[in-house]
């Protein structure tokens, strides 16, 4: 297929992302198979975008019948989901710091970010070969938009995120273009977030089921803030899932495991054995980079708190960001002064971001569907009806 074709492949199917988005109702919203995880207030949508000024897009990249794997060809089971904290990251620059709680795995753009103290481009999520080609993408757009950039204004260092997704996909073919990444970044919007097996968690497995894109929000108890994660989940085993400190996973311990031909065969050693858990955290609280360090940190308890160990062949990378602590390119513009300067504000967000990280890992998997693809390995939906009745039996 050439460039051309290969463009508008995912143009249509950008336009199609937001053709289903715009359609969706709050009641649809209401009927989404979820588990009510923790005790705080999730915004509207329950999901990163009730932070005010945050955008999603996506691209899903689904071709090709579940099969042997071709390599370079297919099947194809990949994407990119793109963030950002407002309209235009390149001119209101957003305060943001990142955390490796294992550094298996690759956030382009991080030093910078925690040497500037600030976010300045998007953050895009993708498979692990596909890195550079996002990069490209990311790039492009901002050049668009900003035509001076490498003429007589800076130069970006983007944001771009990854999970190896070589079971189902045919990660080798780098299928996901430079072009894919323009099109999710055009078709980022505010309100309902797509879940799953969308975007970069399109190849995605978590705890031996199928896993990909979660998001979800809560409100501070202290501060009447509003914290919001939005990760792609490609790690865990089985036997460590939790949900709501139910042993979820020992349950299905001999059920609904992978299947895959017989003849087939799959890494089993290095980064393809526990993949990764990228987290990305939104807040409208007025914090600065040193407060989002803290933030990003207290993310990795509530992926602790759904059995997650981080082994090492994991990439457990978080960032964070504030959409309300601008750093703005143009120099005579002031800088805003207010910050988050109190313990009980402070211990409320960090409360507010190990829930809804907790949350999100939960939805990914919830909200994923059986999936088949590379090499005829299918990764199986965590059946919600039966989490419910587990968690029920619990007193959960």
């Amino acid at each position: 297929m050439g460039e051309t074709a290969a463009m508008n492949r995912s143009i249509v199917i950008a336009l199609a992302t937001l053709a289903v988005a715009a359609c969706v109702s709050r009641a649809a919203v209401a009927e989404r198979p979820g588990i009510a995880i923790g005790s705080l207030v999730p915004g509207p949508l329950d999901a990163i975008t009730d932070v005010a000024g945050v955008l999603v897009g996506q691209v899903t990249k689904i071709e090709g019948a579940p099969g042997p794997l071709v390599p370079g060809q297919g099947p194809v089971r990949t994407g990119v989901t793109v963030v950002l904290p407002n309209d235009d990251p390149w001119t209101k620059r957003v305060a943001a710091a990142t955390f490796d709680l294992n550094g298996n795995g690759e956030m382009t753009g991080a030093h910078w970010v925690d040497e500037a103290g600030f976010l300045e481009t998007p953050i895009a999520l993708t498979n692990t070969l596909d890195v550079p080609r996002v990069d490209d993408g990311v790039i492009d757009w901002l050049i668009r938009k900003h035509p001076g950039i490498g003429v007589d204004d800076d130069v970006p260092l983007p944001v771009v995120a990854e999970c190896d997704d070589q079971g189902l996909n045919d990660i080798d073919g780098r299928h996901v273009a430079p072009a894919d990444a323009v099109a999710a970044l055009d078709a980022a919007r505010s309100g309902d977030v797509a879940r799953g097996a969308v975007g970069a968690g399109t190849g995605m497995r978590a705890f031996g089921f199928k896993g990909g894109i979660g998001t979800a929000s809560r409100r501070t108890a202290s501060g009447g803030y509003t914290v919001g994660v939005l990760l792609n989940a490609n790690t865990g085993a089985r036997s460590e899932l939790l949900i709501d400190g139910v042993p979820v996973g020992r349950a299905f311990a001999h059920e609904l495991l992978p299947t895959m031909p017989k003849a087939a065969a799959l890494a089993t050693h290095g980064r393809a054995a526990d993949g990764s858990v990228v987290v990305t955290i939104a807040t409208d609280a007025p914090l600065d980079a040193r407060e989002l360090h803290e933030v990003a940190k207290r993310a990795t308890l509530g992926l602790a708190r759904t059995g997650l160990t981080s082994h090492v062949s994991s990439g457990d990378l978080l960032i964070a960001f504030s959409t309300t602590r601008l750093y703005p390119r143009d120099p005579a513009t002031p800088l805003a002064a207010t910050i988050v300067n109190d313990d009980d504000t402070m211990d409320a967000i960090f409360a507010a971001t190990v829930e809804a990280t907790e949350a999100a890992v939960v939805d990914a998997l919830l909200s994923a569907k059986t999936t088949s693809g590379a090499r005829g390995l299918t990764f199986y939906a965590l059946p919600v009806d039966r989490v419910r009745a587990l968690l029920a039996r619990a007193k959960r």
